[in-house]
């Protein structure tokens, strides 16, 4: 008996009788310049190309039968492999049956929410898939933040973001997320702005006017904010590094409890929402300074700005956003971008976005990439000279 090998090529992944990838390609008519007559070219093998499909010695003179197919289809075959995983991975990316997730990381019905489910009515709408707004809070919004980070890079997971996403960094000494690196932009959505208000008794006009006001009275003076690390307070605190003044920060579990203790005169002063100011200004129970945007706002173009009072360049906006885990492949992050630029400045949510003083803004994804980048550094340098530090 000779030390020939009995090759079976049933068992080979080469073999077109194996019905592995080549019989697979072949079936399907890729790589056609390397078939004949609807198979493999083949040729008498070396014992060695099938080894791993070795079940025994030959019978003595019975002539090996070719397992393989010319080694040099290989490479092309591989190419092929190559590329039809990635339109595999195209294919999968944002899939029609499956539902988008929009992840928000704060509580139902707050402003970021609201968006959130307008939006995604328009993309149930406009692609007739499924749109799930799933609330995930706590951690001031970085448990939501985290889950959306780790989530598949595939399309169908999105997260809303307010100005807080830039603010945590410098807040928090370890976060499940990097701001940065974790996440790829798709758009910004809109922008607010905010106005300096003080109760009617404080003798003040203007903003010159409270920042003398204030300078004569260091750490008499308390300012209300929504929260902690809101927004709202780190205005004030801006300010009050700006002007150089002294005042007690009393942060309020919301916008409303806050409100009401500026209109009962238990605070003096307080950085508002521009729409949610303007009533309470019409009937004289606070009196507007100005607004911290860079140009005057349409709903108040009474109200002058900060910056044209003498504080220049000071600029606090709210603004929103929403970004796609990294790695989401670009032509899906701009078929979101296409589609919600063109939502945004529909009648409809001009009208949604009004209701909350916020304006459409829209844009490519490096509009809220260099947005994120601007404010991480900005706020950054203002919570560290603050000392301001996590709860």
């Amino acid at each position: 008996m000779t030390g020939a090998t009995h090759t079976d090529a049933s068992r080979c992944p080469l073999s077109p009788r194996g019905r592995g990838l080549p019989w697979l390609l072949n079936s399907f008519g890729w790589v056609k310049g390397r078939f004949r007559n609807n198979r493999f070219e083949e040729r008498p093998p070396h014992p060695s190309e099938c080894a791993a499909a070795s079940v025994g010695p030959l019978p003595q003179g019975e002539r090996a039968q070719s397992c393989a197919p010319r080694l040099r289809i290989v490479p092309v075959l591989l190419a092929a492999l190559a590329l039809s995983s990635i339109a595999s991975g195209a294919t999968r990316a944002q899939q029609p049956g499956r539902p988008i997730t929009i992840i928000v990381p704060y509580s139902p019905g707050t402003g970021i929410d609201i968006l959130a489910r307008a939006l995604g009515n328009e993309l149930s709408h406009k692609w007739g898939q499924l749109v799930v707004v799933d609330n995930k809070t706590g951690a001031s919004g970085n448990i939501g933040t985290g889950l959306a980070a780790r989530a598949a890079p595939d399309g169908n997971t999105l997260l809303m973001i307010a100005k807080v996403f830039v603010v945590n960094p410098s807040l928090f000494k370890t976060l499940p997320y990097d701001p940065i690196r974790s996440f790829d932009p798709i758009i910004k959505i809109a922008t607010g702005s905010i106005v300096l208000a003080v109760h009617p008794s404080v003798p003040a006009n203007t903003a010159q006017e409270f920042v003398q006001y204030a300078k004569a009275r260091p750490g008499e003076i308390n300012y209300g904010s929504p929260g902690f690390a809101t927004p709202h307070h780190l205005a004030m605190e801006l300010f009050k590094q700006a002007t150089g003044t002294n005042m007690v920060h009393v942060p309020y579990k919301g916008t409303s409890n806050a409100m009401a203790d500026l209109i009962g005169n238990q605070v003096s002063a307080m950085f508002i929402p521009t729409h949610v100011a303007l009533p309470h200004a019409q009937d004289n129970q606070i009196r507007l300074l100005g607004v911290a945007s860079l140009e005057r706002v349409p709903v108040a173009p009474d109200v002058p700005t900060l910056d044209e009072q003498g504080l220049t360049g000071f600029e606090v906006d709210l603004w929103f956003g929403q970004l796609a885990p990294a790695g989401t492949p670009r032509d899906v992050v701009m078929r979101y971008n296409t589609a919600l630029n063109d939502f945004l400045h529909s009648p409809k949510m001009v009208a949604e976005l009004a209701k909350q003083g916020l304006n459409a803004s829209g844009g490519t994804p490096d509009v809220l990439r260099d947005l994120i980048a601007h404010d991480l550094d900005k706020w950054a340098k203002i919570i560290k000279e603050a000392g301001i530090k996590a709860e």
